[in-house]
C-alpha cells in the first residue's frame, strides 16, 4: 500500500488515474488526513492536498517554478505556453493580453454583448421540455462569449467547444496516450488558419478583444505566443464557466433550501463563489522544485515536481466546516478555485459577471420553475478539469 522513499516522502502506489478521474475528493479527503504531502507514481508528481501547502508553493514562483518539463500542455499546445513561464517572460505575456480584461472593458465593452448572447441562448430554449444544459446552454454561451473576448468571432461555437475539449485532453493527457495528441495537432492546425485570417481583421480594424489588443502592441509579442496565449484561453475560458455554471445549478437543486434562499434574495453571487468552491473547475497544477527544501518537514528536492491540487485545498478541514458539502449560506472564506499567486486566472472577474450578473438570474426568471429531474443521474468526471457531463433540466 503505502512504503517510504530515500527522500521520506509517502508513496501511494494504489492511487490510479482513473480514480482521480472518477472520485477524487474520496482521495483528497483520505491524503489530507493522512498523507498530505505523498508521492504518486500513476501521475508522476508529488501531490499536495493541504492548503496552506498549496498556497505556498504557488505563491513563490522562484522556488516552485510554472516550467514543468514533464507537463503534456507543450505537447498538446505545440508551445511553451505563458502558464509554464515566470518572472518577467509570464509577466510579458499575461500582460499583453490584459487590456482586453480591463474593469474598463469589461463595464464599457463585454457586458453588453454578454448579455445580447445570454437573452438569445436562453430564449432559444423550450418551455415545458427537459433540455441538457450542458450542450444545450452553458457550453454554446461560454464559447460564443469567448469569441468576443479573445477576437476570433469567426469561430463557431462547435468548433470552440470541440477545440477547448482536445486541448484540455491534451493538457491533462498524463498518461501520455498518443491518439489525443493527435487530436490537439489538428485542432492546432485548424486554429493557426483561423487566427491568420483573424489578425488581418483587428490590424485593419483594431477592437477592443485580446487578440487585437496582443497584434497591435507598441512592442508585440511573438505571433507563435499570441497563437499560444489565444489557445490557453480556449482551453480554460469555456470549460470553467460552463463547469461552474452547472455544478451551480446541481448545487441548488440538490439542497431545495438554498435554492429558494437564493432564488428569493438574489444570492447568485455566493452562489457562484460556492460553486467553484465546492467544484473547482481547475482542479490541479503543477510545479518544477527549484532548489532543495521542505514541505511538512519532508525533504523534497531540487528538480521534483510538485503538484498543487487546488480542488482538495478547496475542502480543507482547516478553512471550511464540512467542505465536502455545498452550502451557500457558509460564512465567507478564501478559496483558491482560481489559483493565486502570480497565475491567478485573468478571467475570473469576467466569468462571476457572466454566471452571477447575467446568465443565472436570467435563466431563473425565464424558468421560474425548473425542475432537475433525475439527480442521481448527473455525473462528475475528470482530474485535471472536472465539472458535470450533463445536466437535464425540465424548463417550467
Amino acid at each position: 500500500m503505502t512504503s517510504t522513499t530515500l527522500t521520506d516522502v509517502p508513496v501511494d502506489e494504489t492511487i490510479t488515474i482513473a480514480q482521480l478521474t472518477d472520485d477524487p475528493y474520496r482521495i483528497y479527503r483520505r491524503l489530507r488526513a493522512e498523507t498530505p504531502v505523498v508521492r504518486v507514481p500513476s501521475i508522476k508528481r508529488i501531490m499536495l492536498t493541504k492548503a496552506a501547502d498549496t498556497r505556498r508553493v504557488k505563491e513563490d514562483w522562484e522556488l516552485f517554478s510554472s516550467d514543468d518539463p514533464r507537463t503534456p500542455m507543450t505537447r498538446a499546445f505545440q508551445a511553451h505556453t505563458l502558464m509554464r513561464k515566470d518572472g518577467e517572460a509570464h509577466k510579458r505575456e499575461r500582460n499583453a493580453m490584459a487590456p482586453a480584461f480591463a474593469p474598463k472593458n469589461i463595464t464599457g465593452c463585454w457586458q453588453d454583448i454578454y448579455t445580447k448572447v445570454a437573452e438569445e441562448y436562453v430564449a432559444r430554449l423550450p418551455r415545458g421540455e427537459t433540455v441538457d444544459l450542458f450542450t444545450g446552454l452553458a457550453a454554446p454561451y461560454a464559447a460564443r462569449c469567448l469569441t468576443h473576448l479573445l477576437g476570433i468571432p469567426e469561430a463557431t461555437d462547435e468548433e470552440m467547444m470541440r477545440w477547448s475539449q482536445i486541448l484540455i485532453d491534451g493538457a491533462g493527457n498524463f498518461g501520455n496516450v498518443p491518439e489525443l495528441y493527435e487530436r490537439s495537432d489538428k485542432a492546432n492546425a485548424e486554429m493557426n488558419v483561423l487566427f491568420d485570417r483573424c489578425v488581418e481583421r483587428v490590424k485593419a480594424e483594431p477592437d477592443a478583444s485580446a487578440l487585437s489588443a496582443m497584434v497591435n502592441a507598441e512592442e508585440p509579442i511573438e505571433t507563435s505566443q499570441i497563437y499560444s496565449n489565444i489557445k490557453i484561453a480556449i482551453g480554460g475560458g469555456i470549460n470553467e464557466p460552463r463547469d461552474a455554471f452547472l455544478t451551480i445549478l446541481y448545487g441548488l437543486y440538490t439542497n431545495p433550501d438554498q435554492l429558494e434562499a437564493c432564488v428569493k434574495d438574489a444570492m447568485w453571487g455566493a452562489a457562484f463563489e460556492e460553486g467553484v468552491r465546492w467544484v473547482a473547475p481547475i482542479q490541479a497544477s503543477s510545479r518544477l522544485v527549484m532548489q532543495d527544501t521542505e514541505i511538512r518537514g519532508l525533504p523534497i528536492a531540487k528538480g521534483e515536481v510538485v503538484m498543487t491540487v487546488q480542488a482538495s485545498a478547496c475542502r480543507d478541514e482547516e478553512l471550511y466546516e464540512d467542505g465536502e458539502s455545498f452550502n451557500i449560506f457558509r460564512p465567507k472564506a478564501p478559496h483558491q478555485a482560481f489559483g493565486n499567486g502570480p497565475h491567478f486566472c485573468q478571467g475570473t472577474h469576467i466569468a462571476r459577471r457572466m454566471l452571477a450578473q447575467i446568465l443565472l438570474p436570467m435563466l431563473f426568471d425565464r424558468f421560474p420553475n425548473m425542475t432537475l429531474p433525475d439527480p442521481s443521474a448527473v455525473v462528475f468526471k475528470g482530474f485535471g478539469f472536472r465539472g458535470p457531463l450533463s445536466l437535464p433540466m425540465t424548463l417550467n
